[in-house]
């Protein structure tokens, strides 16, 4: 598949998220803080959409699919019988002349511009690359390395208020294990029969080097996982369809399928039957936007080894008991952010020569549904009494500052889908002008009618 030229850059999305209130620079005041963020008053709402659009094709409409909300903090033990305590790390070389600090596979990857796979090499192998191609630090050009040193991605704290009594303990890296562990008591309490699912929106925290590819990969992440269970020997059935279900939800909210290939993994974690990505092209190329995978029986098994309580679970029919298979599905909520915001982005060239920045946002995405926008000052008694109104049925802004024109410019760019227009024909025969967004066309309807018009334009 051919990559496109396209008009969205990395540059263009931030400088467009800073400017419009998407996204901020962490701790901007301060000087930031290595590759956090914080969401604006227009970002928070897009995010916060795409998680419902999530939540509702994945738990609300699903069949036996069930939510929680886990602690981010949890027992130590958890990660011991999850591995994470002993193999989450990476691989990572310091440069001795600049003193930064790489991993070894990002080097590799952007040193081939992604032909060499170096998830397959071990550290060995790795190293040994980086030597016969002589692969120079990215910040000041050298070429003189530490060996590889593996680091533990996970942030450790402690629990205690004095020295002695402190415990450690870690911000999870993965929501995952918050569904494993209280597999027992949704199926419990729900009467739930496998296979059924368990899923979670909530926050992760990994200590990893990030490559400054906006909000790609942060420290501090959303994750939004769901995890099937069912009987060994559907698995591979369940797998197959939820790659499938999760390719349908990304083209539901507008993503072209140019843009979007499975990618097998090529190594495989030692407890997974089979797992893959499905890869967006993002501005800095191909890269991985969810994955799916089949996890067996690994993670229930290893949590009843380790708490000594039993994950199996009793057939209500057959009274036949096993521990269930796991079928995961699992993306960023802030990975897709950036993703929504890449392909919506677009810039028009108008007929009278004028360029248009748009983002073409699924309307349920949209942080404002409709923007109320009266022609004159001496219209906004009439114009307020619209947006106070509309307001109670979806989120919509008001706008009268500047010409016509700049404000529909402002509501372009950060996808609002539908600009309302009150002039002195409204205060005659109570019609206003809707102007779509991708269209730019005009219909003439009545206020009364301005709540259901728009409420049917915006369902996902």
């Amino acid at each position: 598949m051919a990559e496109e030229k396209r008009a969205v850059t990395m540059d263009k999305l931030v400088n467009l998220c800073k400017a419009r209130g998407i996204i901020f620079p962490g701790s901007e005041i301060y000087g930031g803080m290595g590759n956090t963020w914080d969401y604006g008053p227009i970002g928070v709402e897009i995010k916060n959409n795409i998680k419902r659009a999530w939540w509702k094709r994945f738990v609300q409409e699903s069949d036996n699919s069930y939510g929680i909300d886990a602690a981010i903090l949890m027992n130590s033990r958890v990660w011991e019988a999850s591995g994470h305590t002993t193999s989450f790390s990476d691989p990572k070389m310091d440069c001795k002349e600049c003193k930064s600090r790489h991993r070894a596979d990002n080097l590799i990857e952007a040193h081939s511009k992604g032909k060499v796979n170096p998830d397959v090499m071990t550290n060995e192998e790795m190293e040994a690359y980086i030597r016969e191609h002589r692969v120079c630090c990215p910040i000041c050009g050298k070429f003189n390395w530490t060996n590889i040193r593996t680091f533990n991605l996970m942030f450790e704290t402690s629990r205690g208020v004095t020295d002695e009594s402190q415990n450690k303990i870690y911000l999870r890296p993965e929501t995952a294990q918050g569904e494993f562990v209280n597999f027992m008591n949704v199926q419990r309490t729900t009467r739930a029969k496998v296979p059924f699912g368990i899923a979670q929106i909530g926050k992760a925290f990994r200590n990893e080097i990030t490559p400054g590819n906006f909000i790609f990969r942060t420290i501090e992440f959303e994750q939004m996982e769901h995890q099937w269970f069912c009987k060994e020997g559907t698995d591979v059935q369940y797998y197959g369809e939820f790659k499938q279900k999760a390719w349908k939800f990304l083209t539901d909210l507008n993503f072209s399928e140019e843009h979007l290939r499975f990618k097998d993994h090529d190594k495989l974690a030692h407890y997974a039957k089979c797992a893959c990505d499905i890869q967006y092209l993002f501005p800095m190329g191909w890269s991985e936007l969810n994955g799916i995978h089949n996890r067996t029986d690994y993670d229930l098994s290893r949590h009843q080894e380790f708490s000594g309580k039993t994950m199996q679970y009793i057939d209500p029919v057959t009274n036949e008991k096993y521990i269930p298979y796991v079928v995961e599905y699992s993306i960023g909520a802030d990975r897709l952010m950036l993703a929504v915001l890449t392909e919506a982005y677009d810039e028009e060239t108008l007929s009278d020569g004028e360029t248009r920045v748009v983002l073409h946002l699924h309307p349920a995405l949209a942080a404002y549904k409709a923007a109320v926008l009266p022609l004159q000052k001496n219209l906004s008694e009439k114009a307020e009494e619209i947006f106070k109104e509309l307001r109670k049925h979806f989120p919509v802004t008001y706008d009268a500052a500047g010409s016509i024109g700049k404000r529909y410019r402002r509501q372009d760019e950060i996808g609002t889908p539908y600009c309302i227009t009150i002039d002195f024909d409204t205060l005659n025969d109570g019609t206003v002008t809707v102007r779509d967004r991708d269209t730019m066309e005009q219909v003439r309807i009545h206020s009364d009618e301005l709540a259901a018009y728009i409420s049917q334009k915006i369902i996902f």
